[in-house]
């Protein structure tokens, strides 16, 4: 018995099958309703009955048309051993690259990597290449992205002739896009003699794809006024994230007018990605106009408005907007969960973050890895360790990010050796540590003054290249001042980008040793350079020059007039404990 999608189909199905096995039927009309048969068929089963019914009537192994299509049935319902089968009874009788092309097609649609043997076959045979044969065999090339067979068939493409063909263009613009050769696609697409809308969506989706924002934006614009053709609803999807990438709100509002006139707005992807393009350029208003005037919004549109709203850190609106969603019976993704949990980390909803994560277990959810990461931020956040150690552990698939929130667990709870131990095991499992990692244990290394393995987390961060991000620097220069190794320090100091940050750990360091000189002139350094002195920097170079019970020293500092605010800052007992080390109490 099998069991089908609808009543519908199976009753279509069945109508084509009787047409099929009538008796009266001519071979003509037989060979007809079979393909459409075929064609209708909606599982494995009822390509099999289909199947059969081309056996009974004798048409197989001889109609290539008929095999054609029951190899891409095959190949759509994961059967692509019987679409081979089916190929090679059928090979004897075709004249032509017709059955090699759809085999090509099919194994792709069956997402099979025969690592192009097919075709290496049918250039061997000495089979006559066709424009359908280029664009299957570069859809299988960019799938895998098999660069180098790639740029071999594009020679063949242009030593045939066939560069000239849109539909080849096309394909060896998603091919090159796939592979990141955005050289290539530029190239191919400039030199194409005809171009359709596919070109230019193709060409402006690569950019967009590949964070090339003022390219994809120029594009579009240039299809718009110079091309003929008009930006499509592929078009202005594929735009309109580059616009809130560059939170470039100008734009995006000349394109929702374009998708105004042009009557787009009626699509819902389109008003998706306006809700989201508004969202990210600080347009709250605009953002939910939009969102509201989708007439049938989906789970994405909700996703969209949550995110936005998320991103410009309005919490309680996007907490809102969540609640609206499941009020209105909406079902919540991966997407929704991995987007709320962050705000209810900002809210400090604790045990509303627990519920989301009731909520992705009965939804099967748990398993997502972006839920995942966000489950172990939030019981991070919220001091519940072992919780956040528990959804780590039972993840399946864990990336950098899974690493990461691990290492800041542990971190943010004081479970310094263990925060060491995970970034030893993550590099033992084969990840490799980022800037991120760095940054969030090297804290660990100069709270418990742990400076063996700090040495090693920086030989790491050199291989890695990571040192040389200001955060890395900055916590490598904080981790071995606070190690007491200031020698190290300075030298990273030296060698490093530098910001205020970097300026105060050196200033608070050497205002603790005998080398306090070297604090204030750091901090006389800071003011030559235009740098913002706060109240660290101030803390650092007071503590100095009451070490130094350097009066003179102090007065210049004074006299840079310490703004009230910092003044306020600074701490009672640090103050009293100045007082103390300086002997003029009457000019203090």
């Amino acid at each position: 018995m099998f069991s089908f999608s609808n009543n519908a189909s199976v009753k279509a199905f069945h109508h084509l099958l009787s047409t099929v096995l009538c008796k009266h039927s001519s071979s003509f009309s037989t060979h007809a309703s079979l393909l459409s048969l075929i064609s209708n068929a909606k599982s494995l089963p009822q390509t099999k009955q289909s199947h059969a019914s081309a056996l009974l009537n004798a048409f197989l192994p001889q109609s290539i048309s008929l095999c054609a299509s029951l190899i891409l049935k095959y190949a759509t319902f994961h059967d692509p051993t019987t679409s081979l089968y089916l190929f090679h009874q059928t090979l004897p009788f075709s004249r032509s690259a017709f059955l090699w092309n759809t085999l090509i097609r099919a194994l792709s649609v069956a997402r099979v990597n025969d690592d192009f043997r097919t075709y290496n076959q049918m250039v061997k045979m000495g089979v006559r290449l066709d424009d359908h044969t280029f664009p299957f065999v570069l859809k299988a090339c960019a799938d895998s992205l098999s660069v180098q067979k790639g740029r071999e068939i594009h020679g063949v493409v242009f030593k045939l002739g066939f560069d000239s063909d849109v539909f080849v263009g096309n394909t060896l613009l998603l091919f090159y896009g796939n592979c990141g050769g955005l050289k290539d696609v530029k190239r191919v697409f400039d030199e194409m003699l005809e171009r359709d809308v596919v070109s230019w969506n193709s060409v402006i989706g690569v950019f967009s794809v590949h964070g090339f924002y003022a390219e994809a934006i120029h594009l579009f614009c240039e299809m718009n006024l110079r091309s003929g053709f008009r930006p499509n609803m592929v078009s202005v999807v594929s735009v309109l994230p580059v616009c809130a990438g560059l939170e470039d709100g100008v734009t995006g509002r000349q394109i929702h007018c374009y998708v105004v006139k042009t009557g787009l707005d009626s699509q819902v992807t389109v008003g998706n990605a306006l809700v989201d393009v508004y969202g990210k350029c600080g347009y709250v208003k605009d953002s939910r106009r939009v969102f509201d005037e989708i007439s049938e919004r989906n789970g994405v549109s909700w996703n969209a408005i949550i995110t936005s709203l998320a991103y410009l850190e309005r919490n309680q609106d996007a907490l809102e907007m969540f609640r609206l969603m499941i009020d209105g019976g909406v079902k919540p993704n991966s997407v929704t969960f991995s987007s709320m949990l962050p705000v209810l980390v900002e809210l400090k909803l604790f045990d509303f973050g627990m519920e989301i994560h009731g909520f992705s277990l009965r939804f099967g959810l748990e398993s997502d890895i972006f839920v995942a990461n966000a489950l172990i931020d939030m019981y991070a956040k919220s001091g519940r360790s072992l919780q956040a150690s528990n959804v780590f552990n039972q993840m399946g698939e864990k990336n950098i990010v899974s690493w990461n929130a691990m290492v800041a667990n542990f971190a943010q709870n004081r479970l310094e050796l263990a925060a060491v131990d995970l970034v030893r095991q993550m590099q033992a499992d084969g990840e490799i540590p980022n800037s991120v990692t760095f940054t969030n244990v090297l804290p660990v290394c100069a709270r418990i003054g742990f400076l063996r393995p700090g040495k090693e987390i920086h030989a790491r961060a050199i291989r890695t290249g990571s040192s040389v991000d200001l955060f890395v620097s900055n916590a490598l220069t904080d981790m071995y001042a606070k190690c007491g190794c200031l020698n190290l320090a300075r030298r990273v100091f030296k060698m490093s980008l530098r910001d205020e940050v970097s300026y105060n750990i050196l200033i608070i360091g050497y205002s603790q040793t005998t080398n306090c000189s070297e604090s204030l002139r750091l901090f006389l350094e800071m003011g030559i350079k235009g740098m913002k002195l706060d109240v660290v920097s101030y803390m650092g170079v007071i503590s100095a020059c009451a070490n130094l019970a350097a009066l003179k020293q102090g007065k210049e500092v004074h006299g840079l007039a310490i703004p009230d605010s910092i003044i306020q800052c600074l701490k009672i007992e640090f103050r009293g404990s100045f007082y103390k080390r300086v002997p003029d109490l009457q000019v203090v």
